[in-house]
């Protein structure tokens, strides 16, 4: 037979189970909004404090424009040539072309004998005109001794003035004779002296088309040489600038492959072309420099300093093809400018537009900075003390 639960348990249940109704009943909804409103706003907090508090992306130095001198410059481009290039032929007609004793690249001197031709046939000539003067001389000797022998008897009439006078002709046409034949006699000796082929200059053998063996009419090509081995750098400059350049103004050239060399302005051309509206300026090279005649060359003409807004080249990005800093705002965000940029002196660029003077621009490490990021700025010292400190050491 089970036994029946005493009866105090049961109402002391029952009471804990109104209470506990009760309880829920007097949550109403405005209880609940308002503990959801609490949250809420709380949230809300708690967000703008992370906000207000956001760490900066990098720590940089910053900088302001400044005001520098910088050289004025003229940059063109150009051909290298030869100062003056001497084409050396032969002035022999019709002769054997014996020996050829310099090759392209020699240096010579002036008067050394480049190549000579076969002299055989110029020797015969020569032999028969030093005969021909001989033979001149003789009879020269012969009318002038009837022509004294003439004049002496002029006093006695044995002879009449008129035999006189043919013998005094006859030693004057025989005098004239024996100078045309002196005449050429030296004209064969000089055909012989033209058997050697000799520098017309101190210089620098440019090319050679002389072939051993070759019989050559007179005036062709043998050698080209440049004279003294003198080079220039022909600029092409605008014509806006021609007026900037004067004679005896340095320059540095600069050849395709070569280290630059320094050179002096020797002429400006008179003339401009029609097409390109450049004009050629003339600029000395020094012999000992690396250009070669034919080169392709670019070059700087120094043509005084002016002042210039700054920054430097660190400060200045390459973005997307245009040039940009970053400007540091006074909420400590910075903000990507377009500028354009000049001249390059040393670490220092010059900034020509898109920039206010009063900026202050992160001088270095904008690489790894967005438009609109939080920085934290020091002074370029303790920029550069803090770079020190975090570099590994080695």
């Amino acid at each position: 037979m089970k036994r029946s639960p005493p009866r105090p348990a049961l109402r002391i249940a029952a009471v804990a189970a109104l209470l506990l109704a009760s309880l829920v009943a007097g949550c109403g909804p405005d209880d609940a909004a308002t503990r959801s409103g609490a949250a809420a706003s709380g949230s809300t907090a708690a967000r703008a404090a992370v906000g207000s508090t956001a760490r900066p992306a990098l720590t940089v130095a910053v900088t302001q424009p400044r005001r520098t001198t910088l050289p004025l410059r003229i940059t063109a481009n150009g051909n290298i040539a030869a100062w003056q290039e001497a084409v050396i032929g032969t002035e022999a007609n019709g002769l054997r072309l014996a020996d050829v004793r310099v090759n392209v690249g020699d240096v010579v001197k002036r008067g050394q004998t480049l190549a000579t031709f076969s002299r055989d046939t110029m020797e015969v000539d020569l032999a028969q005109a030093q005969a021909a003067v001989a033979e001149a001389e003789a009879t020269l000797a012969e009318a002038a001794a009837n022509a004294a022998r003439a004049k002496s008897l002029q006093a006695t009439g044995a002879l009449s003035e008129s035999t006189i006078n043919q013998y005094v002709t006859a030693e004057r046409t025989a005098r004239a004779r024996l100078e045309a034949q002196k005449a050429a006699a030296r004209s064969r000796q000089l055909k012989v002296s033209q058997t050697a082929v000799r520098a017309p200059d101190n210089g620098v053998i440019s090319s050679r088309s002389a072939t051993v063996g070759a019989v050559l009419p007179a005036g062709q090509e043998l050698f080209r040489l440049i004279r003294q081995g003198r080079l220039e750098w022909r600029a092409e400059v605008p014509s806006s600038d021609l007026v900037k350049i004067k004679p005896g103004m340095a320059v540095t050239v600069t050849a395709a492959g070569a280290t630059p060399v320094s050179g002096k302005v020797r002429m400006v051309a008179p003339t401009v072309d029609p097409q390109t509206r450049n004009g050629i300026v003339y600029v000395d090279l020094p012999e000992s420099g690396p250009a070669r005649a034919g080169m392709f060359a670019s070059g700087e003409f120094n043509v005084g300093s002016g002042s210039a807004m700054t920054l430097p080249q660190t400060a200045v990005l390459l973005r997307e093809g245009f040039n940009h800093v970053l400007a540091v705002g006074t909420d400590a965000k910075v903000t990507s400018v377009k500028v354009g940029v000049g001249r390059r002196a040393g670490d220092q660029v010059e900034i020509t537009d898109g920039l206010d003077p009063t900026a202050r621009v992160v001088v270095s490490g904008g690489g790894f900075l967005a438009d609109g990021d939080t920085v934290r700025v020091v002074d370029a010292a303790a920029a550069s003390a803090s770079s020190a400190a975090s570099a590994p050491s080695r």
